[in-house]
């Protein structure tokens, strides 16, 4: 691991001031990504900031009915969460599907949004990869490509984003909340957070250097039924191959998100007008291309859907 410094920031806005002073600083809270990515030399920060003493650990209630979810929450608070339980049950289901109990323990909300992907070739440093090293190639594309995405992918990465969190959190239609370095706030929603390869993979959101998550805005809880499933190569502590996190109404209607397909959390609000299962697969799925052995995730994704409209019994979803 890479020499670095460490800093423990007074408030927030120290954080920002510092992780933008013209070094590579990272912000750490947890660090069950980053640590294993400086490990590897992936990330090698000259700085770690550490945010854990900024008081952005509260679960609170809005005005308007729905939830402020601090940054520093841990993964297992916020599943655990009495509210989150009662109103917003896709995501107690979606965080309760990832990791494990200890890393659930330590994992926070704002680094669960940010965490890197686990494409093979992004952790093999022997292998190029446009994430980490811009412009040498994606080695997915022809290689051994069963856990990428099929959905807004580019010549130069195919790696599928791995938050099962995110997935719930997008269906929710939530808002990030950050502080950037010159005091000024933002407010992003959570389907603009991330950003599709394209050109430059290695950009992944739309944050500013230096800009910080402070909380995670919930509207009032949505109408109807909450279904979180998530298919995965054994039953526990893995990765999505195909994740749906879904909203299914009295009258039949629905809206879904997905995870696993997806360069980042996916989601077509075109197809929460359809009600026929194919309708609704066909409008999700259009313009995905496999690449190899990822094939199986278009049928699949598919079977999944139908799967989750035809559930009635949310134990089994």
């Amino acid at each position: 691991m890479k020499a670095f410094t460490f800093t423990r920031a007074a408030d927030a806005a120290a954080a920002t001031r510092a992780a933008s002073n013209g070094h590579a600083a990272k912000f750490i809270a947890g660090g069950t990504n980053l640590l294993d990515l400086m490990k590897l030399q992936i990330e090698a920060p000259d700085e770690l900031i550490d945010i854990n003493r900024l008081g952005m650990d509260e679960i609170t209630t809005t005005p308007g009915g729905g939830l402020r979810i601090g940054a520093l929450v841990r993964n297992a608070v916020l599943a655990a969460h009495p509210l989150v339980r009662r109103d917003y049950e896709v995501l107690s289901r979606a965080l309760l599907s990832g990791a494990s109990a200890q890393l659930r323990n330590k994992a926070t909300t704002g680094g669960n949004l940010l965490q890197r992907t686990r494409c093979y070739y992004f952790y093999d440093t022997t292998k190029p990869c446009n994430k980490r090293q811009p412009g040498s190639g994606c080695a997915a594309l022809g290689g051994f490509n069963r856990v990428h995405a099929i959905l807004g992918t580019s010549e130069n990465c195919i790696a599928s984003h791995p938050s099962d969190m995110a997935v719930a959190m997008l269906l929710l239609d939530a808002v990030v909340e950050t502080l950037k370095p010159d005091g000024t706030e933002r407010h992003i929603k959570l389907a603009d957070l991330h950003k599709l390869p394209g050109d430059t993979p290695e950009q992944e959101t739309m944050l500013e250097r230096g800009e910080l998550i402070t909380a995670v805005i919930l509207p009032p809880p949505p109408a109807g039924r909450q279904i979180y499933r998530k298919v995965r190569d054994r039953a526990s502590y893995a990765f999505a191959l195909v994740s749906v996190a879904a909203i299914i109404g009295e009258d039949g209607a629905s809206r879904m998100a997905f995870g696993g397909i997806g360069t980042k959390p996916w989601r077509v609000p075109a197809a929460d007008e359809l009600r026929a299962p194919d309708d609704i697969a066909d409008t999700v799925l259009a313009g995905a291309a496999g690449h190899g052995t990822n094939d199986f995730k278009i049928p699949l994704t598919r079977r999944v859907i139908h799967a989750v409209l035809r559930d009635q019994n949310p134990e089994r979803s």
